[in-house]
């Protein structure tokens, strides 16, 4: 009889025991395409929706630092954009590259020709606008891990090109050929850092793309006044060849990485997404009520169309997150960015001797890095709104104050005044617009096109900035206009266009999920309301 009480009490224990185990065995078994009108699984759905909502900062960054580190991770990717961007504005301010491939503008004084200088900046820029128009589609095919390996590996072949370069001709066509890859850099890091953290370290995580921005930026700069003063080949050719020290290592760390969950889904690959999810730091219930909020929203958008195409941009509700994403990326160039990625040349333009020159932009890019930091606190505390519109009023200031400067008479003190103010304008811009503007952009876009809206925002951003480029070196350039300080006029002037276009378009998307931020377009709420309307749990719009 004992022994009969005893197989009772084992049986009730394995049961209490395998409880949880079952629960996520039935869970499996489930069709999660059927979120929308299952009971349990519509609960489900709701608790990870919650879940997302109650955690602070803190707690998600310690529950998911996986999660973080792999969106930092492709975030990384980006730093070769940003090597070269600094890299060529470096080239044309180097003694060495000046003589070698410039003109004759005075004794012993050679200048790069401003159509050259402009074709060695926009080359990149033009191979990238191909690049982010091919990445949706190959995105949305082959995801977003095996699309940035491929990017990975065309970027490691086309650094010969420019390693090996004997002419400005030669330059040109490999910073072309290695913009393309670029373009699929830019185009899926704010995506797939979006899509795997949890919804309070989305900011934090997407900015980090501005801190790689800030890494090259670093790099370039230490490595082109370490070699300023060779006056041989090697002075241009070894920062050239320092390129290849990243694509390897990131191609492997890649490899490693979960697919985006989101993704996943979107390809109807639930074990796969689940599996993901968990690599991402959601374990046992948790990660359940997680896939059951994705397939949520991904049902919920596939309610409104069938597969992504470019032309779904600019059909109903998504023409207006499509115009805001492209408004976003645009307004890079019109801030005081320009006078940031042509830092050295602005400051050999204000009157700063070369090596110093090369100093100044050194500490620059160590204190846009810091600026980049200072950005993680302040998306966690502010709107994503209120950092955009402070942040761009500030640099309106400082931009004018720059331009009084360079149009009173010229001395020693006007030339530092020039400098500290161009540090200024570019740490301003990295604290606040640049990294804020990626979390937008993520933010935006509905799930099912976020691969190609993306990419569309970002051919915006290059459609702006290629005559920009044209027009900061005519600018600044002393067989252009000379104006250096005075180019503030300008750039103050469209960055005002920024703030008002802002103001009335901007939504607050802070503390949002992508369902709630679906409903609220779809509703079509005033950008200036968003904060205050209210989206309930349940709602299936």
């Amino acid at each position: 009889m004992s022994s009969g009480i005893e197989e009772k009490k084992l049986e009730g224990e394995a049961g209490v025991k395998s409880e949880g185990e079952a629960h996520v065995a039935h869970n499996e078994k489930l069709d999660h395409s059927q979120v929308l009108t299952n009971k349990d699984l519509m609960n489900e759905a709701i608790d990870g929706e919650n879940n997302e909502h109650e955690q602070g900062v803190w707690e998600a960054a310690k529950s998911h630092p996986l999660a973080c580190m792999w969106a930092f991770i492709f975030c990384f990717t980006i730093v070769m954009e940003s090597f070269d961007m600094f890299l060529n504005t470096n080239f044309v301010a180097l003694p060495y590259f000046k003589k070698q491939f410039g003109v004759l503008i005075g004794a012993n004084e050679y200048s790069i020709p401003t159509r050259w200088q402009s074709a060695l900046f926009q080359s990149g820029q033009c191979g990238a606008f191909i690049g982010v128009f091919a990445a949706g589609p190959i995105t949305n095919r082959f995801g977003y891990r095996w699309t940035t390996i491929f990017a990975l590996i065309f970027m490691n072949a086309t650094i010969f090109i420019s390693f090996f370069s004997t002419s400005l001709g030669m330059l040109v066509a490999g910073q072309l050929l290695e913009g393309i890859p670029w373009g699929f850099f830019i185009s899926n890091s704010p995506a797939y850092a979006s899509e795997i953290v949890p919804l309070a370290l989305r900011g934090a995580c997407t900015a980090t793309l501005q801190m790689s921005w800030s890494i090259g930026g670093i790099i370039v700069a230490a490595a082109s006044y370490g070699y300023n003063n060779r006056n041989d080949e090697w002075s241009w050719r070894v920062p050239t060849a320092l390129q290849w020290i990243f694509p390897t290592p990131l191609l492997i760390l890649i490899f490693l990485a979960p697919e985006s969950p989101w993704w996943l889904i979107r390809r109807g690959r639930k074990a796969e997404a689940l599996r993901s999810i968990e690599r991402l730091g959601d374990k046992g219930e948790r990660s359940h009520k997680t896939l059951a909020m994705i397939e949520r929203t991904v049902e919920l958008e596939a309610e409104m169309g069938g597969s992504p195409t470019l032309l779904d941009l600019i059909k109903g509700t998504d023409l207006r997150r499509t115009a805001i994403i492209c408004m976003m990326y645009a307004s890079q160039n019109f801030a005081g960015n320009l006078i940031a990625n042509q830092a050295t040349y602005f400051f050999e333009q204000a009157g700063i001797s070369p090596d110093k020159s090369f100093q100044l932009n050194l500490i620059n890019s160590c204190l846009q890095f810091v600026a980049n930091a200072l950005s993680w606190p302040l998306s966690a505390w502010f709107g994503r709104r209120t950092i955009y519109l402070w942040g761009t009023a500030i640099n309106v200031t400082f931009l004018f104050i720059l331009a009084i400067c360079g149009s009173v008479h010229q001395n020693h003190q006007t030339s530092y005044a020039q400098a500290c103010l161009g540090v200024i304008i570019s740490f301003v811009y990295a604290g606040a617009m640049g990294p804020i503007t990626y979390t937008i952009i993520a933010e935006t876009s509905a799930v099912r096109l976020r691969a190609l809206s993306t990419g569309v925002g970002r051919a915006a951003y290059y459609v702006a900035e290629i005559p920009m480029i044209f027009l900061a070196s005519q600018m600044l350039n002393q067989t252009g206009w000379n104006l250096a300080g005075k180019c503030g006029y300008v750039w103050g002037s469209t960055a005002i266009v920024c703030w008002i276009l802002a103001y009335f378009f901007l939504p607050e998307l802070k503390n949002r999920s992508y369902r709630e931020i679906d409903i609220l377009f779809n509703r079509k709420v005033p950008a200036r309301q968003f904060k205050e309307t209210h989206i309930d749990v349940t709602e299936n719009e």
